[in-house]
C-alpha cells in the first residue's frame, strides 16, 4: 500500500464467473484531506492479444464471436471482430498468446514478440494485458481453430487484408480495444 491509500474493509459480492468486490478505503487527495471512498472492483484475472500477421500476404487473422455484454451497450448481434485474445489462466503470457492462438485460429505460433501492456479498464476491471504481435504463414496451420468446445466457444477465424482491417476501425466494424490499439500499433510501425 502507498502513503496515500488504506484499504479499510473487503466484501466479495459475486464469485459466479469471477470475482467482484466492494472495496472501502481511505485515500489521500493532493490537497491533504482524506476521502473515504466505496468501488467495486471485478477481477477476471490477467490477458493476452496477439495481432497475427503475413508479411508475405499482407494478411491479418481476426476472429468474431458473441460477446453478451455489448448487447447490453447498444450492440443487438452481439458479435464483435477481434485480435486473438485470452486469459492467463496459470500460463505465463507467451505460454497463454501461444495457445490461444492455436486453440482460437488454428495457427501453431512458435515466435511471439512482447509490444507492450496495459490495465484495459482501470476504474473497474483489475486485468492488465499483454499485448504481442506474431507472424504466420499457411504452413503454420495446424487445426482449424473455432475455439474450445467443452468452453462452448464457438469463434469464426477471419483472414483479411491488413489496410481493410485497419479501415473497419473507421467504419466502426471493429469497435474492440485491444484490437484497435493493435491494428494502430501495426500502421504505426509499418507491420504490413
Amino acid at each position: 500500500m502507498s502513503d496515500n491509500f488504506k484499504l479499510l474493509e473487503t466484501k466479495i459480492l459475486s464469485q459466479n464467473w469471477y470475482t467482484l468486490r466492494k472495496l472501502k478505503f481511505e485515500y489521500k487527495r493532493r490537497d491533504g484531506n482524506i476521502s473515504i471512498q466505496e468501488r467495486e472492483s471485478y477481477d477476471r484475472g490477467n490477458g493476452a492479444a496477439i495481432l497475427l500477421y503475413n508479411p508475405i500476404s499482407q494478411n491479418i487473422i481476426l476472429t468474431r464471436q458473441f460477446r453478451i455484454p455489448t448487447v447490453n451497450n447498444g450492440n443487438p448481434s452481439g458479435m464483435m471482430i477481434e485480435v486473438c485474445a485470452g486469459l492467463l489462466d496459470q500460463d505465463s503470457p507467451d505460454d497463454c498468446i501461444r495457445r490461444e492462438a492455436l486453440e482460437e485460429t488454428g495457427y501453431k505460433i512458435n515466435e511471439v514478440e512482447k509490444i507492450f501492456e496495459a490495465y484495459m479498464s482501470p476504474g473497474a476491471v483489475t486485468e492488465k494485458l499483454h499485448f504481442y504481435i506474431g507472424r504466420y504463414s499457411e504452413k503454420m496451420k495446424a487445426t482449424e481453430g473455432g475455439g474450445r468446445p467443452e468452453e462452448d466457444e464457438d469463434i469464426e477465424v477471419l483472414e483479411l487484408p491488413f489496410e481493410d482491417a485497419y479501415n473497419m476501425i473507421q467504419s466502426g466494424e471493429i469497435v474492440d480495444a485491444k484490437t484497435i490499439l493493435l491494428l494502430q500499433y501495426g500502421k504505426i510501425n509499418n507491420l504490413l
